[in-house]
């Protein structure tokens, strides 16, 4: 079977030919033979793969599609859309992992045998990884759609086949497809299997997973994997783990540590427990049952009884059940508000644990603090069941403008008779700016306080950080469980010492400053150099160019965006991933590509092994041709950026291939480029000062309002 059927888009194809979307747009302009659209619509069409990889080779622009993006392009570009497509990859990459000889057989044949023999051999794979439901096929469709359903004309597949007559009732995540329904597939099946042979079948699926993710940012709400870890780090070690709101299973993933595991994973989404099912069972070999329905309208777990609940619930939801589940036995605590569904889950986590089991769910800060669920927070702390509270820092998750919470909870075995609860605070490891918190402080913070809360004896308190609360002290008329409100700040004795300290420094600090300000500029005529481009340099070996936005495999700090217009040292986080990051070396020059101001940063030795970001641009000079400090230099032009920068609705991009440089030779560059060094110097020292400013005002601020400066 031909590949036709495969499309892609005007950037997927820029992507294949390493260039910028608008040459793409320049090339269906300039030249006639460019394939015609087959689909898509008037401003954003897609095209044929095979007949743009053609029109590509002969026209010297490609050697050779590389083969992650070849597959991807052709999951991305599925008749049947791409979630379909990646869980019929998952399927098969499954069924190499666990029984790769079965695979080499069927994959020997045609592919209308290869379709016809696929579902038995992974009949046989399902049965003992998710259950015996799983090897049955995809019910036929009762066209009684549900608020769960994929839209009627998508035709049926392993994850959105079952229109059930009552939306709400829970189903398997994995079915078998049948042969009819892998037959489109069978192109895009022989490219994974090509392509997990090169990087092995986990390692192809996290690939694919993660590109449609990121292609699709709006659609899922992710949970960081720092987080995961921490969250299942408090739940301790467990054999029997569920996460009833599972999403992408970051959290089952981090929980998953030995091969006797039982995971149970829920999730509303049809397709998303379907690859989240597919996800576990090829990141480890415990046994996986996923399903797929309302978790609070309809478990499907009922009688499960876990170690461990892990949990990121879904907030401020006001259709979770409130009408129909009035009476349901999970209310042990309270019948929760229909604006508390985040209680609800709460419960559901208790009730599905075993006794002394643990649960951690992500909460919303209003959840501590709300008078409509204090009987409720009243009741799980007189029973013990609400063993911590601890308040994360800005950034620690989506929504990342909030600092959210984690309740720990432990299923009582007999009431406490003295319960405390322990109250933490780590808000003050936020990171600066997007790069998100300082995650081996929040982890040692978080974890030490836990586990000294643990042990016999008295915990000993860590102002402004940790505190361990009687709950007699916390039953009032709004049981507030609020870390900050419980928590009394450091002690400020050296308060006036510190600032002393600060001022000191900001004075040396301007000194300094005075001393690198810029000679007074001689007026000079307009140079009229003759002009080169960075997409020319890169093209004649000049310089090399890299855009930036892949993890890798090892967890190396990321220099992102922010990091780069702040002037600060890498701050960031990528997912994990089998794309090789790009990292900066001493000599590179960094340029952002969004947001429209004229900034280039030269990479030192202390920047220097930082994974690049996202919307970045690397360009790595030859010393031997190109100055480093004249090329950032020329780059920051305002009017060099200002031609090559276009212009959408919400943003402005910049088109760095299209930067200009004069051609000087090497002698003179260097001239510039010291000019270039020492007004970077200043810029840098001008932060430095603007910081240690913002630090003494705030702190008088805090001194003067909390007593512990005098006003004279």
């Amino acid at each position: 079977m031909q590949d036709n059927a495969t499309e892609v888009t005007a950037a997927g194809i820029a992507r294949m030919a390493g260039v910028g979307r608008a040459a793409v747009s320049n090339w269906r302009r300039r030249h006639a033979d460019f394939p015609r659209p087959v689909g898509g619509t008037e401003t954003s069409p897609s095209f044929a793969l095979a007949e743009v990889e053609s029109w590509l080779r002969k026209q010297g622009k490609l050697a050779e599609v590389p083969l992650r993006e070849r597959v991807w392009q052709q999951l991305s570009g599925h008749p049947d859309g791409p979630v379909t497509a990646l869980t019929h990859a998952g399927c098969v990459l499954l069924l190499i992992h666990d029984r790769p000889p079965v695979w080499l057989e069927l994959g020997a044949g045609s592919d209308e045998r290869l379709a016809e023999m696929l579902p038995g051999a992974l009949r046989e794979v399902f049965t003992p990884r998710f259950g015996p439901e799983s090897a049955q096929p995809v019910p036929q469709a009762v066209n009684t759609p549900g608020p769960e359903s994929a839209p009627a004309a998508d035709p049926p597949t392993a994850v959105n086949a079952v229109h059930s007559p009552s939306p709400a009732s829970p189903r398997p995540a994995v079915h078998t497809p049948t042969g009819t329904e892998l037959l489109p597939s069978v192109p895009l099946l022989r490219g994974v299997a090509e392509l997990a042979a090169e990087l092995g079948a986990r390692q192809t699926f996290e690939f694919l997973l993660g590109r449609h993710l990121d292609a699709n940012p709006r659609q899922y709400t992710l949970t960081p994997a720092d987080l995961a870890g921490l969250m299942a780090d408090l739940a301790g070690p467990a054999r029997t783990v569920l996460d009833p709101a599972c999403g992408t299973g970051a959290l089952l993933r981090a929980a998953a540590t030995r091969p006797d595991q039982k995971l149970h994973a829920q999730d509303s989404a049809p397709e998303l427990a379907a690859l989240t099912t597919l996800r576990l069972a090829l990141h480890t070999w415990s046994t996986v049952r996923g399903a797929t329905g309302d978790t609070l309208r309809a478990d499907a777990h009922p009688q499960l009884r876990a170690d461990a609940v892990l949990c990121h619930p879904p907030f401020n939801e006001r259709n979770w059940g409130h009408d129909e589940l009035a009476y349901d036995p999970r209310w042990e605590y309270g019948f929760p508000a229909r604006t508390e569904s985040e209680l609800a889950w709460v419960q559901h986590a208790l009730a599905r644990l075993k006794d002394g089991g643990a649960g951690v769910l992500l909460m919303p800060p209003a959840a501590a603090s709300r008078r409509s669920g204090r009987r409720i927070r009243a009741d799980l702390l007189r029973r013990g069941a609400l063993r911590a509270v601890i308040a994360l820092p800005v950034g620690a998750a989506p929504p990342y403008n909030i600092p959210l919470h984690l309740w720990v909870l432990r299923r009582p075995e007999k009431a406490p008779a003295q319960p405390e609860v322990l109250l933490v605070d780590v808000g003050q490891f936020a990171g600066e700016g997007r790069g998100g918190p300082d995650w081996r402080a929040v982890r040692e913070a978080v974890l030490d306080a836990w586990q000294a809360f643990g042990r016999p004896g008295r915990f000993t308190e860590r102002p402004g950080l940790a505190r361990a609360l009687p709950v007699i002290e916390l039953l009032d008329d709004d049981v507030d469980l609020a870390p900050a409100r419980h928590l009394p700040p450091p002690a400020a004795a050296d308060g006036a010492e510190q600032l002393t300290s600060v001022r000191e420094l900001l004075g040396e600090t301007l000194r300094l400053t005075a001393g690198l300000t810029p000679p007074r500029a001689d007026t000079a005529h307009p140079a009229r150099w003759p002009l080169t481009t960075i997409g020319e340099l890169a093209r004649g070996g000049a310089l090399m160019l890299r855009t930036g936005g892949n993890g890798g495999h090892a967890r190396v700090p990321v220099l992102t965006d922010h990091d780069v217009l702040s002037g600060t040292g890498p701050s960031g986080t990528l997912p994990e991933s089998d794309e090789e990051a790009v990292l900066t070396a001493p000599g590179d020059v960094v340029v952002p590509v969004l947001g429209g101001g004229s900034v280039a940063r030269v990479i030192d030795t202390t920047t220097a092994g930082a994974a690049l970001g996202r919307n970045l641009v690397l360009l790595r000079p030859d010393p031997a041709a190109v100055d480093a400090w004249f090329l950032a230099g020329f780059l920051r032009g305002t009017a060099n950026n200002r031609q090559a920068s276009s212009y959408a609705s919400t943003a402005t991009r910049l088109d760095v291939r299209r930067l200009q440089l004069p051609r000087l030779p090497l002698d003179e560059q260097r001239r510039y480029g010291q000019r270039f060094r020492t007004l970077d110097e200043f810029e840098r020292a001008l932060r430095h000062a603007g910081r240690l400013g913002e630090q003494l005002v705030r702190g008088m601020y805090d001194g003067l309002t909390d007593g512990t400066v005098a006003p004279d």
